[in-house]
């Protein structure tokens, strides 16, 4: 029974089949990037555990604590918090915690002291984004100052992290200058006496591309749902399909306008078909006049401007009834449109889409049959491509809420540095 008017469906299998691929090109070392909800689709911890990630990435210390609140007891990083986040907390919690800078590493070693044990950090740098990390001048004292706090028993230094700008490009030179930068920090931190051991530059683009191959683990978010930012490989999938229900159909006689502005008048009779999300559901205004759905198997235009709840479509000699279903955006091998055509049309990038699909949009996971899409198999590949019985996505599909608990993981008190 549906639950929504429209429905996002997040295909497991493509999300746990991206996970084994990306796995293995990051030598086995996967950091599952969920932050923002896991980029709006709510919980696929437990899928892409299973699938070969070892650990998870998020930014704020809010969403770590979400994790260890619905029992995920693998190694848990924040890297972006403002200064009076709860750290005192997330020590307590085994929550590894970003340093970028002296404010937040005396803060963090204050909240150690108040809980009793010492604060696992990865020490941030600046390796050329010009936002998050420490700037390269600053970070010789960083890592000094640190070192007093490990030697003082309020921190650990278990990691140095960075991230790169360019790495959807891989014949960038900026790739050349930003692994220098990391490669130099590291050497400075060891020469003030810390021993990190997790050491990661790598995101989804760095992982594909190559451009940050050598360290680990790798920070894998969007390539998840199978976008590859660097747009030179096809080993992922699309992992999500957003539907919606005809809620009206009419005949339009040749000059009837449609929406605000009459931005867009029909040129001849036709038929109009009312779907009911908008903007407030993630479908991006810019894409007005540009944008296309899947009607019966063809392709119709999205017409007039999007409105906050609902869009227009243009179905032509077709007059569609009331609750008949529409393909919004989905892997694209059935002919509708994909979340790399709304980007396009948008004007922006991938994550943008499928991160503004809204809270109305109801969630399902659902395991779709693989047998007609094989995959050839990458070096080292484990084999995660089934669903297994009893698993959350064993029924072929169900509605689920968007924060149900995770199963509960073995706990870890440290990020590998294998």
């Amino acid at each position: 029974m549906r639950t929504s008017a429209s429905e996002l469906v997040v295909h497991e299998d493509a999300l746990r089949e991206n996970t084994a691929r990306l796995r293995a090109l990051s030598g086995g070392r996967l950091m599952a990037v969920l932050k923002a909800d896991a980029f709006g689709h709510g919980d696929v911890a437990s899928a892409v555990l299973e699938a070969g990630a070892d650990s998870i990435g998020v930014t704020s210390v809010d969403e770590a604590l979400a994790f260890r609140q619905a029992d995920v007891g693998v190694p848990i990083l924040s890297w972006l918090n403002p200064p009076g986040a709860d750290f005192e907390t997330a020590v307590r919690e085994r929550i590894d915690l970003a340093v970028p800078g002296l404010e937040l590493l005396f803060e963090i070693a204050r909240a150690a002291r108040a809980a009793g044990t010492a604060a696992r950090v990865h020490l941030h740098i600046d390796v050329g984004t010009g936002r998050d990390g420490c700037p390269p001048r600053d970070w010789a004292t960083l890592c000094a100052l640190a070192r007093e706090q490990e030697a003082a028993g309020a921190i650990r230094v278990v990691g140095v992290m960075g991230h790169m700008s360019c790495a959807d490009d891989p014949l960038s030179g900026q790739n050349v200058r930003e692994r220098l930068v990391f490669e130099n920090a590291i050497r400075t931190a060891r020469r003030r006496a810390l021993r990190p051991h997790v050491l990661h530059l790598a995101a989804t683009a760095a992982t594909i591309t190559g451009a940050g191959a050598g360290y680990g683990p790798h920070r894998i978010g969007a390539g998840l749902f199978g976008i590859d930012p660097s747009r030179t490989s096809d080993v992922l999938r699309p992992a999500l399909t957003l539907t919606s229900t005809v809620v009206s159909s009419r005949e339009a006689p040749a000059g009837t306008g449609v929406g605000y502005g009459h931005d867009f008048v029909t040129p001849e009779r036709t038929h109009l078909a009312l779907l009911p999300l908008g903007y407030a559901d993630g479908l991006p205004r810019a894409a007005s006049g540009q944008a296309e759905v899947l009607v019966r198997g063809e392709r119709r235009p999205l017409v007039g401007r999007f409105s906050m709840d609902m869009v227009v479509v243009d179905t032509g000699d077709m007059l569609l009834r009331p609750g008949e279903r529409v393909t919004v955006f989905g892997p694209g091998r059935d002919g509708e449109p994909t979340v790399a055509e709304w980007a396009a049309w948008s004007h922006t990038i991938e994550h943008e889409i499928v991160t503004a699909v809204g809270s109305r949009t109801s969630r399902i996971r659902r395991t779709l049959d693989t047998s007609n899409h094989p995959t050839t198999s990458l070096p080292g590949e484990t084999a995660c491509l089934s669903t297994p019985a009893g698993s959350p996505s064993s029924e072929a599909a169900r509605t689920t809420s968007t924060r149900s608990p995770s199963p509960r993981r073995p706990p870890s008190h440290a990020l590998s540095g294998r």
